[in-house]
């Protein structure tokens, strides 16, 4: 009766890393099957009040989120702390990225963290702010940011998913 439930777990174990190793060669969850088109380089990271001027509605979904919190929930010690900022932060260790305390529109886990910088999808979206956009002008603004990092951005941060050691602190890891 062991044998039979080992073997059996070894099975359910076999298949899981089979789904995981498929899940690898398809696209994320929420991301198109065929590559979006590389954003324009050499963006700089604008913060997330820029952001939510045009996508309030997200900014308002995302503001109570553990995200939004990340470099609230830091104690005072660690907020200078770069392996702390790397995910508690909006692109730290960036020339434009999130560098003092000062850059509050960088403190936390927001837009950019995911979509990557978005000084140029401001520029280029901006005259089409007050008005319902074309499909010409629509297809723009979206080709001038990343609708999600083409890296696995979550796993960046949430090291303890990806299976590597986590930086943080043994005294701060939730028990």
């Amino acid at each position: 009766m062991l044998r039979l439930r080992s073997q059996s777990r070894l099975a359910v174990l076999g298949f899981a890393v089979a789904a995981l190793l498929l899940m690898g060669q398809t696209p994320a969850r929420g991301q198109a099957e065929t590559a979006e088109p590389q954003p324009p380089a050499d963006q700089q990271y604008i913060g997330v009040k820029k952001c939510a001027a045009c996508h309030f509605d997200q900014y308002l979904k995302w503001r109570p989120t553990k995200h939004a919190k990340s470099f609230e929930v830091l104690p005072a010690k660690h907020q200078a702390d770069e392996k702390c900022l790397k995910c508690h932060t909006t692109g730290f260790g960036e020339p434009t990225g999130f560098k003092t305390v000062a850059d509050v529109d960088l403190k936390g886990t927001s837009c950019e963290s995911c979509h990557g910088p978005g000084s140029k999808h401001a520029d280029i979206s901006k005259p089409f702010a007050n008005m319902k956009p074309t499909p010409e002008q629509e297809k723009l603004a979206r080709d001038s940011i990343w609708k999600m990092l083409p890296k696995n951005v979550c796993v960046t941060c949430h090291v303890v998913q990806g299976h590597h050691e986590s930086p943080t602190p043994p005294e701060l890891r939730k028990p």
